[in-house]
Parts: structure tokens; C-alpha cells; sequence
């Protein structure tokens, strides 16, 4: 007879990010000051749920400045823009209130000053990616985006001894150092960013579920498809030893074929999903006899990021607020 219970382990830190927070408070914060309609310049983060119920209060998402009517309040999403979309709000005359995250801000920040010392920049990054083309943005003649280890063959750039990577802050730990590795080979010169790209959040979520995943039968991951963090976290998942994994936007996606033989079910979350849908996750779980839920706790988060300032300046005692 098989006494074995079947559990969840649930990662810990997992869902919502410093930055994720920030950016999806000064949507709110937004909407109190100036009413409705608020509109945001692509989804001010990847995930379905927090974008749907903006919506329903009012929020307006957009793909380009060209939507916004003139005059009228856009937030800059968390992933970053590049230059040109801060000029073209400002020739829209657009109250801009920018919402990227403080560690992409950092990477744009990197990329400009290489960019200043003539370096050619290699961005280890997804093509397409928001946060990589705002990343690109900033210095389009320096920057050539990498996006696997198999693409350093065909990097080509001016003087190797004057060449440094610069990452999106949500890719995949192992996979990013095996692209510098390879690009090291090629480059031995190739210079580092002043510190690590890859955001602490993304970091400590790949790490949790490393820990935990050759116990597991299989991991769910919350999160959307567009979420890179998410999705990198199946593949840390079934990398690290899981049975399987797989990514859902909501409790009801969850299969009960994929827990028919399984005993020890993962549960996680990408950084811009909240708390709720974790809830939702674990309360369907326990409906179908995974009711033990074993804490896998493998880092502490206490940061936090201030609103933007465009925001902190509309909160000022005597600012006159209003559409």
C-alpha cells in the first residue's frame, strides 16, 4: 500500500517583483489622480490578468504614441522605451509618466556609456523583445543583439579589444553565461557590465525552483506567454530535473492529466503575477488531494522602488490635479 501524500511545493520568492509593483501602482496611482481614460504604452507588464482588470478600470493600451490623443497622459511600461518614443510623445505633447523598471533603466544606462567610449555592445537578449529594443534604442549603431549561444558565430564587431555585453534583465542565468562563455572564446578582450543585468527577481525565482525541481513530478508555472521571466522558468524547471512543466495564466488552464501519476506538484510564479492567481493555483490543487503545502524558500526580498517622479511631483502638497 502506497502511503505516500501527494503535496505542493511552493518556491518562495516567487510572483510579483519590486519592479512589477512599481510600474502596476503608478497605473493605479494614475488613474486617481487624472481619471480615466490612462493610457499605457504597450501592457505596462506581461501578464493577462493585471492587464485585463486595468482595463476594466479605464486603463487604455496602446501600441504606439500615434494612439494617444494629444494632450492626454501615456505611461511608459515597465520593460523600457528607447529614446525616440520620449521624443515623439513629447512632439504629441503627451504627459509622460515613465514606468520603467530602475534595473532596465540601469541597463540603458550601461549602454550609453559604452556607447559614449565607442565600444561595440553586444546585448545578450531576445530579438523583439520590448525591453530589448528600448535597450537597443539607445545606442543603435554600438548594439548587436545576441540571442543564443549559437548566434556568437556571427557576431562581427570593429576592434575586439573594445567590445562588452550587456544583457536583458530576464533571461535565463545559465543559458546568458553559456552566450558570454562563447562570446569570450571568440572575444577574450569582451568586457563585463559593471554588475549583473540579469535582475536579482528573475535570479532568485530560477534559483527557487532549481532547488526544488528534482523532488517534483511536475511544476507549474503561473505566468503568460509573452512573460520572459516565466517562460524561463519552465525551462529552469525541466533543466533542473522536474518530471515536466508547464506555463499557465490561470488555475483553470492547469490539466488533470498532467497529475494523474504525479505525487509532488511545483508551484510558481513570474515576476509579474500576482498573489491571487498563485491562490487560485493552490486552492485547484488542493480540490484534486495535493492539500500539503511544503514552503522551498531560497532568498529574502525586501526591495522596493520608489513611484517615478513624475508621479512623486503630482503628489506634492498644492500640485493641481486633474486630467
Amino acid at each position: 500500500m502506497d502511503v505516500r501524500q501527494k503535496r505542493v511545493l511552493l518556491a518562495n520568492p516567487r510572483g510579483y517583483c519590486a519592479g512589477v509593483e512599481r510600474a502596476v501602482q503608478t497605473v493605479e496611482q494614475a488613474l486617481e489622480l487624472y481619471g480615466p481614460p490612462i493610457y499605457v504604452r504597450k501592457e505596462i507588464v506581461h501578464n493577462r490578468h493585471v492587464v485585463q482588470a486595468l482595463m476594466a478600470q479605464g486603463v487604455v493600451f496602446v501600441e504606439e504614441n500615434e494612439e494617444v490623443p494629444s494632450g492626454a497622459t501615456v505611461i511608459f511600461s515597465a520593460h523600457g522605451v528607447a529614446p525616440d518614443v520620449h521624443d515623439s510623445a513629447s512632439a504629441r505633447s503627451l504627459r509622460v509618466i515613465d514606468a520603467t523598471c530602475p534595473l532596465v533603466t540601469k541597463v540603458h544606462n550601461e549602454a550609453r556609456w559604452f556607447a559614449s567610449e565607442d565600444y561595440d555592445i553586444l546585448l545578450i537578449g531576445h530579438q523583439g523583445h520590448e525591453e530589448v529594443l528600448g535597450t537597443a534604442g539607445e545606442a543603435p549603431t554600438h548594439i548587436q543583439v545576441v540571442d543564443t549561444p549559437d548566434d556568437v558565430d556571427a557576431v562581427t564587431v570593429r576592434d575586439p579589444g573594445r567590445v562588452v555585453w550587456l544583457s536583458q534583465t530576464t533571461l535565463s542565468v545559465d543559458e546568458t553565461q553559456q552566450t558570454v562563455e562563447r562570446l569570450r572564446e571568440r572575444f577574450p578582450s569582451l568586457k563585463s557590465p559593471p554588475s549583473d543585468d540579469i535582475c536579482y527577481a528573475t535570479q532568485n525565482r530560477q534559483e527557487a525552483v532549481k532547488a526544488m525541481a528534482a523532488e517534483c513530478d511536475v511544476i507549474i508555472v503561473v505566468g503568460s506567454l509573452n512573460s520572459s521571466n516565466s517562460q524561463r522558468l519552465r525551462e529552469v524547471a525541466l533543466e533542473a530535473g522536474a518530471g515536466a512543466a508547464h506555463l499557465v495564466d490561470f488555475a483553470h488552464e492547469i490539466s488533470p492529466e498532467w497529475l494523474r501519476d504525479a505525487w509532488t506538484v511545483g508551484l510558481t510564479a513570474g515576476a509579474s503575477v500576482p498573489n491571487e492567481l498563485v491562490q487560485d493555483a493552490l486552492e485547484w490543487l488542493r480540490a484534486r488531494g495535493f492539500g500539503a503545502v511544503e514552503n522551498v524558500t531560497t532568498a529574502v526580498e525586501n526591495t522596493v522602488f520608489a513611484l517615478p517622479q513624475e508621479l512623486r511631483a503630482a503628489l506634492r502638497p498644492g500640485v493641481e490635479r486633474g486630467a
